[in-house]
């Protein structure tokens, strides 16, 4: 006979929902309860940029990191008393509380291992580029498509990207594709919706206003 999960406390439930620790993209944990099944434990792992990725990063983005790398050790801590907390309450098989911590745990340790293997690896780029005049590592660039709508992108490093800010990697095809471009040349990008056609109408290294 297979033995359920206790259902934890509102609270505790609604932290079990969605967890998202400081700086990840993906939630952690989502726990989804079935009626008259066992509650079932859904992990979405952090994913963090392939081994090959650029090592470049701008002065901003490496501070981030290393305040994150900081922050998580002081949660860390925190995860352990309350691990060990709910250790102490009995059954461990069916103490949700108890399930919950431990795979937080988890995350935040291969999270500080890959923070503290990449951290070394990386290159800040704090200075323009030699030729401002072209597309590189850290600049602005404004693009306006056939229909006259402009979108406006900042190259960054794969530990940077944000795309509600309009931050792209340069390891992304857009990036790769407007690599030592210049102002007024076209970039032709390939998806699946078919090619689309861009010009370049303004290009800095100086944040816009």
């Amino acid at each position: 006979m297979h033995r359920q999960l206790a259902v934890p406390s509102a609270s505790a439930a609604s932290r079990l929902a969605a967890v998202t620790l400081p700086k990840y993209r993906y939630p952690l944990y989502t726990l989804a309860a079935h009626s008259q099944r066992p509650i079932t434990w859904i992990m979405g792992r952090y994913r963090p940029p392939a081994e090959k990725s650029s090592p470049y990063i701008t002065r901003d983005g490496f501070n981030t990191l290393q305040q994150e790398l900081n922050a998580i050790w002081k949660r860390r801590a925190g995860v352990t008393r309350a691990l060990s907390a709910a250790a102490a309450e009995g059954d461990r098989s069916e103490n949700a509380e108890y399930i919950y911590r431990k795979k937080e745990l988890r995350e935040i340790d291969r999270r500080i291992r890959y923070l503290q293997k990449r951290l070394p690896e990386l290159k800040v780029v704090s200075q323009p580029p030699s030729n401002p005049q072209q597309v590189f590592f850290g600049a602005w660039v404004t693009l306006e498509d056939a229909s006259g709508k402009q979108h406006r992108y900042r190259i960054v490093g794969p530990d940077e990207f944000d795309p509600e800010r309009g931050w792209i990697s340069l390891d992304s095809p857009m990036a790769r594709a407007l690599m030592k471009k210049s102002l007024d040349d076209e970039v032709t990008l390939q998806s699946k919706r078919g090619e689309t056609r861009y010009t370049i109408v303004a290009l800095t290294y100086r944040q816009p206003d």
